[in-house]
Formats: C-alpha cells, sequence, structure tokens
C-alpha cells in the first residue's frame, strides 16, 4: 500500500500544492515579484538543503516504520502460531486487524495533524507504534498479540497521511517530487528489511527492532521545524517566518514565498467545503468511480494476502527452505519499486498500470499452477519453482505500477475542492480492501490454494481491462485539462 489522502478540503489542501501547475491565479502574479527576473526554482535552489533533507530523512523514519509494521507477520507465521499455540483463524485475525487500526488511524489523521500539528501527529504515531510493539513482545496469547497489532496499524495510518504532508510541505517546489516518493521507497525498505531480519532472529526480536525507527523520528523531531504552511494556518505569524528561514537557509530571501503560502491559504479559505453528497455530482462522479475502482482493484489482486503470509505460501509449496523465498521476495522490491517511479513520468500511467496488471495476472497463474501440479501429483519437482517465481513475479510487477500509480492518479482526478472528502473516501475503500484480502487469505488457502491465486489472476485481467476502457491518461496534463478529458 503507498500515498493516503483523507480529511476534509483543508486537510486535502497541502497535497495538493505539488500537483497543480497553476493550482490558483495568485501564482503567476507572484512569479513576477522578482527584480532578478529569477523563477521560483532558481530562487529557491540558492537557499540552504541542508535542513530539508534532514527533516526528510526524521519524516520517513515514519515510513520505515509504516513498512515494518506491513513485512512484520510474513517472516513470523509459523513461529508465533508454534510458539502461542494460536489456529489459523487466530493468525488471520493478527496478521489482518493491523488494517482495521490503520482504517482508523487514516481516517482520523487529518483532524489530528490540523490539531496538534505536523510533528505532534508524528510524536504520537510513534508513541502508538512502540506500545503496540511492546505488547507484541510481552504476548502470551491472542488477545495482547492483537492490541498491539492493532495499536500498531492506528500508529501507521496516521503516519501514512502525515508524513508525505509534511514532506510536500517543507519542500521547496523543485525537490517537492523526488522528496515525496522516499515516503513510498521507505515503506517498501522498511517491509523488505522486516523480511530479511525475520529470517534470522525471532518473532519477539523482529517485533524490538520496529522500536529502532520510532525511536530515530522522536530524537530527530527534536532537532527540526514544525511545517511552515501549518503554522500560517494555524495564524502563528513569527514562527511561520522563523522555520520558513531555518528550512531555506539564514542567508535566503522567503518573502516571496512566505507571500505565496499566505495568499494560497487565503485563496483555500474562500472556498466552500465538499461534503461526502457532493461526490455524487455529475461533475465528479465519474473521478469519484475511477479512484475507488483502482483502489478496489489494486487490493483484489491479492497483494496484501500474498505479501502478509509469503514465507508460508513457499513452505506450502514445498519449498525446502521458505526463508530463500522471503529473502528474495524482499530484496526485488526495492530497485522495482525505484524503476517504477522512474518508469511513472516517461512510459505514462495507463501503460504502467496495465503492464503491471498484466505482469500480476502472469505472477499468479504460475503460483496457482503450480498448488494444481502438486494437488495432482505432477511435475512435483517443478512445484516450488513455479510457486517462487509465481511470486515474485506478482511482486516485482506490483512493485512497478499498481503500488503507487493509483495513488498518483487519484491525486490528479480529483478537483481541489473536493480532493480531502474524496481522498478520504478512497482510502477507506483500501483500507477496507486490505483487511478483507489479508484477512480470508489464509482460509482461501484452505479451501483450494490453486484457485486463490486463480481468483487473484482474475482480478488482475480485469484491472487491464478496465485501466485500458476507462482511465484517462494523467501524464503531462495540468489538472483542468484532467478535468476536461474525464468529463467529456
Amino acid at each position: 500500500m503507498t500515498i493516503k489522502l483523507q480529511g476534509d478540503v483543508e486537510q486535502g489542501e497541502i497535497i495538493g500544492l505539488e500537483d497543480l501547475e497553476k493550482p490558483l491565479i495568485f501564482e503567476e502574479k507572484i512569479v513576477v515579484i522578482n527584480d532578478n527576473n529569477e523563477t521560483d526554482q532558481d530562487q529557491e535552489s540558492t537557499g540552504s538543503i541542508g535542513m530539508v533533507l534532514l527533516c526528510t530523512f526524521v519524516a520517513v523514519c515514519g515510513s520505515f516504520e509504516f513498512g515494518s509494521c506491513v513485512g512484520y507477520s510474513a517472516p513470523t507465521q509459523s513461529a508465533i502460531r508454534e510458539d502461542l499455540n494460536l489456529s489459523i483463524a487466530e493468525y488471520s485475525m493478527f496478521g489482518s486487524i493491523l488494517t482495521i487500526g490503520a482504517m482508523l488511524g487514516a481516517i482520523t489523521s487529518g483532524r489530528i495533524a490540523d490539531f496538534i500539528g505536523r510533528k505532534g501527529a508524528m510524536r504520537m504515531s510513534a508513541c502508538f507504534c512502540i506500545t503496540g510493539w511492546l505488547a507484541v513482545f510481552f504476548s502470551r496469547g491472542p488477545f495482547s498479540l492483537d492490541v498491539g497489532r492493532i495499536l500498531t496499524g492506528y500508529g501507521i495510518g496516521v503516519f501514512s497521511y502525515v508524513v508525505p504532508i509534511f514532506i510536500a510541505e517543507i519542500a521547496p517546489k523543485n525537490l517537492r517530487g523526488g522528496l515525496t516518493t522516499l515516503n513510498q521507497l521507505m515503506i517498501v525498505t522498511g517491509s523488505s528489511t522486516a523480511f530479511l531480519i525475520g529470517s534470522v532472529i525471532t518473532w519477539r526480536g523482529l517485533a524490538l527492532t520496529g522500536l529502532v525507527p520510532c525511536i530515530f523520528l522522536l530524537v530527530g523531531l527534536c532537532f527540526v521545524p514544525e511545517s511552515p504552511r501549518w503554522l500560517a494556518k494555524v495564524g502563528l505569524q513569527k514562527e511561520f517566518r522563523v522555520a520558513l528561514q531555518k528550512l531555506r537557509g539564514k542567508d535566503a530571501d522567503v518573502t516571496r514565498e512566505a507571500a505565496e503560502i499566505q495568499v494560497y491559504l487565503e485563496n483555500l479559505q474562500a472556498l466552500p467545503k465538499a461534503k461526502l453528497l457532493n461526490l455524487f455530482e455529475s461533475k465528479y462522479i465519474r473521478s469519484v468511480i475511477i479512484g475507488v475502482a483502482l483502489m478496489v482493484f489494486q487490493q483484489f489482486g491479492g497483494i496484501n494476502g500474498i505479501g502478509f503470509y509469503a514465507s508460508e505460501t513457499f513452505a506450502s509449496a514445498g519449498l525446502s527452505s521458505a526463508k530463500i523465498g522471503t529473502i528474495a521476495y524482499a530484496c526485488i522490491q526495492i530497485p522495482i519499486t525505484m524503476l517504477g517511479a522512474i518508469l511513472m513520468d516517461k512510459s505514462g500511467r495507463r501503460p504502467l498500470m496495465m503492464i503491471s496488471s498484466t505482469g500480476t495476472f502472469l505472477g499468479s497463474f504460475l503460483a496457482g499452477t503450480s498448488f494444481f501440479l502438486k494437488g495432482q501429483g505432477l511435475l512435483l519437482e517443478w512445484v516450488p519453482i513455479l510457486a517462487i517465481a509465481g511470486v515474485l513475479i506478482y511482486v516485482s510487477a506490483f512493485s512497478i505500477g499498481m503500488g503507487a500509480v493509483p495513488w498518483v492518479i487519484m491525486s490528479e482526478i480529483f478537483p481541489i475542492n473536493i480532493k480531502g472528502i474524496a481522498g478520504s473516501l478512497v482510502v477507506l475503500v483500501n483500507w477496507s480492501g486490505a483487511w478483507a484480502v489479508s484477512f480470508t487469505f489464509n482460509f482461501l488457502m484452505d479451501w483450494s490454494s490453486s484457485g486463490t491465486f486463480l481468483v487473484y489472476s482474475g482480478f488482475s485481467v480485469l484491472t487491464v481491462l478496465y485501466v485500458a476502457k476507462f482511465v484517462p491518461e494523467t501524464k503531462g496534463k495540468t489538472l483542468e485539462e484532467i478535468q476536461k478529458s474525464i468529463n467529456s
């Protein structure tokens, strides 16, 4: 799972900032306020970026924690079930309840980040995660396991909103795109690290490693400024200028950027607040359907089932050492995710999603075929090879496109005045789908291992068809052009 948007219009306002070529008329007016005829990018690039990079490093510790929580259940399933004598149903609840907590965290995160600030929200999230990991570490039964898991889920649900928001608000325009992509990269890195470490240490030891990024985050937040845009929004003008100056460097002239932020906020406050019923108006309904459908296809393609329980899947396929498959799974995610980020603005959104979904179809089909052969007692020496090849092809294909692109498209297809409320709906659909898939995966595997992967491959085929027919290409288009193409 990547960037999550939710909250009301005001909570979604900054996410729209990096998406807009010309978000409001004031931007064109401010560009000319420069006696030296420098562009915004020229001026901003002359400032110091050291503090911006430090702020980003601190914030993405939350993204790494997100990945650590998601990756925890895959390498620990057999050990936890054996040590605590858990049934399949009890472990499925433990694995999937993370998404329930994350859903609650994501829904409430906008209000929290607006009330106590971006740094305050990250501190609170870290405390939830620390408490959750300690509950998991000291667990002696399923109840404390579930409590710990839902607490870490709530923490990462808040992180999923506040980390990309904070980075987008503190970064200069010429660095914003590159820095915000670090959020998704660090989520994948955290997940892969949990896979790798979990293959060599105990499940209780792995729970303690989840404390590390939280500690780095809490310490780092003592040395970085609050988001200038949040400070301006809540009326702390003196603190706003101090924070902006600290981010841009003591010798940088921040007058123009400060004025731009102020005018931007004033214009946003003048927009009417959107309500849920507004999403069903004819001018918005197609955008909403596209956003919701992409999240349904992303989740019901099976990513959270395959990812949460990868180790047990390899073991079920007869792989002599499930750790080999788990390590390969972990190592392949990071470079493929980086490649996808590079291709997104080169190949376009639609081709990348169709190629990605074709790959997830192939991977699911191969994995399903391996379990079918095992059930029939045919070509048994090929069963583990096909299983590991199928899962690795699946995760590679998902990482290159369907992991991140639906979130990028969602941020582009919603007009600024409904972005917050529409993002809330899409996030709810995404986390609901994540819970449904992660909870039912083990039951489906007991029903039919080959059938489970064939169901996922069917959703991949539907994704290709839906994207080809209904999803517009948004690469290189302004928001106005995107809205025109959707509503034409």
